[in-house]
Formats: structure tokens, C-alpha cells, sequence
């Protein structure tokens, strides 16, 4: 499930690695119809989603007689529940991602979650209803997979903390005014990984950050104060959990999404992996630093929502995602997006035990929130 993006051809690269072991049998994507197009004709999928209809008839003869086409929000649905998968990759980015996700869950698939907004919005339902159905989440973003794997040195019982760690984004060394005038390009410039836009941007306010740790508490039942954030600029330790006896155990590799993608794909097995190796010979240290709240309050405001929890998560992350838009359309600078993400959330009454129709209310009121406040 987005498979045009970059955790999606990622995906198809890691897969082709793997040779026999894994058959792709749907695909879907947003609206690049001809890049889908050229999958498909790769990979010879049994059904493609397109989520922007408008773009089925161009996509229509360009597929195999015998792949279905599956078109609307309603199509990702469909191919997510799809019998014939047993493993679905969610990478679409962002709250359009949910319901797909939902419904793979719901029908007991494995799911290798590169989409963190899932349960940042819908943890309460996703998390829950994994346990009723026999559905395994596993981890795709670099860091929750890193704690994963970490995890696994000791019980759940003996964790004491899980440090996520930062590159710090395009603007670690900029100061609060710099950052407040900055450009779209100077936003989409990291230093180290290779990402969408949205991404990108959102690791340039250390949204990301916040949202991972809202993200970490679901996945692995934590407490929003066991988790603490680090900045370390060389992407190397992609996380580290530290156990009660204070072992701490981390797991490193080079800033590569292929390894993460294999090791959901493999898990409990590892196989030879298609992404570059760490070469130790060329590290001559690695550094940490605790991250500037004050510059990057994004981090505060995550704390906040995962403490808070109900519909909190659906409206920071609806308000952020909407802030994102308005930045990429000229309409607001830089500093502005996690300030209007902080004063929707300040206007929120959290709902505590949300079914997803209040979820999915809380999330479309947020961005008319934020809609608003570009008009006054």
C-alpha cells in the first residue's frame, strides 16, 4: 500500500532480493497512474488500487488482462482485505492511510507498518483489535524496528527505557530565527535519509519525532515517560533500549529503510539483505545530544498527546498534516506549522475512549481548524 513512494519501491527492491520467497499480489498508490503502470508490467500483481479514481482510465489499458482494478479510497480497502495476501506493507503517508490499514488488521493479516499516523490517530482501535483477530504489527519505521529488534535481549517486564534517536533534521544548528524563515527547499534538504515530502518536512520540525513517540507507546506498551528522544546527527544507532540492570542494547546499520523492510518481512528469520553495510573502518565517533525543546517544541507537544491520549493523537496529527499543506502551498512560513498544530490542539476537549467515527470527526475538525485559522 503505496507502493510508488519511497518505502514502496523500497519494498519492491527488497522483495526482488529475496528471490522466491515472497510474490507480490497487489499493489496500490495515490495517483502516479504511469509509475504504477510500470510496476505492474514488473511484478504482474493479481489486483491494483488507485485511491485518486480519476486516474483509473489512464491506468485501465495500460495493465494485464488479468489484473483487477480496484479505484477510490474504497479500492485500498478491498485490495488490503484481499484473501490471496498474507503480509501487507502500509506506506501511505499520513491519516489517508488508516482505513486500509483497519482493514488489513481486521482480516488478520500481517502488517509491516511504515505508517506511523495508523496509530498515532487510531492506536486505541489498531492495537486492540490486532489481539482479537491474530494480526502481528510489525515495525518498518528505522527506530521502532531498531527497538524491536533490541527488545528482544530481555522481557518486557525488565525494560526501563527506549531512547529514539534523531538525526535532528536540516535545521539541528539553526537558530529559532533562521528556522522561522526557512524555505521548502531548505526543509526537504536532510542531511542523511532519503524520504517523501511530507516526511521530510515533518523531520524538519522533529514532528516526526513526536509522532514516533506517540507510536512507540502502542507498539510496544510503553509509557510516554520511558521514552526518551536523542539527537545523534550521523543516523548510525537507529535506536537503543536500555533494560533494568542498565544494559543498554542498540541496534545500528547505515540509513537505509531496506533493512528495516526486510527484517518485517523475514521476522523471526534474517536473510542477506540488499542494503550497503556499515563499514566501522570510516566511523571515528558518534555523537548524542538532548534535543532543543525550545526550537523544536514538536517533541513537548508529542509528550503531551500520548499522555493525553482519546482523539488528542487524531487532531495533532490532522493539524500537523493540514500545517504541512498550507507550508507547501506558500501560505504559511515554516515556524508557523507546529504553531498552528499547538493551538488546534489547545482548543481540543479530548475525548478519552473514541470509537472511530469520533476519531475520523476529530480529524476532519482539526484541519477545518486549521483551515480556519488561515483565513483570520
Amino acid at each position: 500500500m503505496g507502493s510508488t513512494g519511497s518505502i514502496g519501491t523500497s519494498t519492491l527492491e527488497v522483495v526482488r532480493s529475496l528471490g522466491d520467497q515472497f510474490r507480490i499480489v497487489g499493489l496500490a498508490a495515490n495517483r502516479r497512474w504511469r509509475e504504477l503502470a510500470a510496476q505492474c508490467a514488473a511484478c504482474h500483481p493479481a489486483a491494483v488500487a488507485i485511491a485518486d479514481a480519476a486516474n483509473a482510465d489512464a491506468l485501465r489499458p495500460l495493465l494485464n488482462s488479468s489484473t483487477e482494478l480496484l479505484a477510490g479510497p474504497e479500492g485500498l480497502v478491498e485490495l488490503a482485505r484481499r484473501e490471496d495476501s498474507d503480509f501487507v506493507v502500509a506506506a501511505i503517508v499520513g491519516a489517508a492511510g488508516l482505513a486500509s490499514t483497519i482493514a488489513a488488521v481486521q482480516a488478520g493479516k500481517n502488517v509491516g507498518l511504515a505508517n506511523k499516523e495508523a496509530l498515532v490517530v487510531a492506536g486505541s482501535i489498531l492495537v486492540p483489535l490486532a489481539r482479537r483477530t491474530g494480526a502481528r504489527l510489525l515495525p518498518i519505521d528505522s527506530e521502532h524496528s531498531a527497538i524491536f529488534q533490541a527488545i528482544s535481549a530481555g522481557r518486557r517486564s525488565e525494560v526501563h527505557k527506549v531512547y529514539l534517536t534523531a538525526s535532528g533534521g536540516p535545521f539541528r544548528t539553526w537558530t529559532a530565527e533562521q528556522m522561522a524563515q526557512a524555505t521548502l527547499a531548505d526543509a526537504l534538504r536532510h542531511p542523511t535519509w532519503n524520504m517523501g515530502p511530507k516526511i521530510t518536512i515533518d523531520s524538519a520540525t522533529m514532528m516526526n519525532k513526536a509522532l514516533e513517540i506517540i507510536e512507540a507507546c502502542w507498539l510496544f506498551d510503553l509509557k510516554p515517560d520511558s521514552v526518551e528522544v536523542l539527537i545523534h546527527p550521523e543516523s548510525i544507532i537507529h535506536s537503543m533500549v536500555e533494560f533494568c540492570d542498565g544494559s543498554v542494547v542498540a541496534q545500528l546499520g547505515v540509513p537505509d529503510m531496506k533493512t528495516p523492510i526486510q527484517y518485517a518481512l523475514t521476522h523471526p528469520d534474517r536473510a542477506a539483505g540488499c542494503a550497503r553495510r556499515l563499514d566501522f573502518s570510516t566511523i571515528r565517533r558518534l555523537n548524542f545530544e538532548p534535543p532543543d525543546l525550545e526550537r523544536f517544541p514538536a517533541l513537548r507537544l508529542g509528550y503531551e498527546v500520548a499522555r493525553a491520549g482519546g482523539t488528542a493523537g487524531a487532531v495533532f496529527n490532522a493539524a500537523n498534516e493540514q500545517a504541512i499543506e498550507a507550508f507547501r502551498a506558500g501560505q504559511i512560513p515554516f515556524g508557523r506549522i507546529v504553531q498552528l498544530t499547538e493551538h488546534v490542539l489547545a482548543g481540543h476537549h479530548v475525548k478519552p475512549q473514541p470509537t472511530l467515527e469520533q476519531l475520523l470527526a476529530a480529524d476532519a475538525w482539526a484541519r477545518q481548524e486549521v483551515c480556519a485559522c488561515l483565513r483570520d
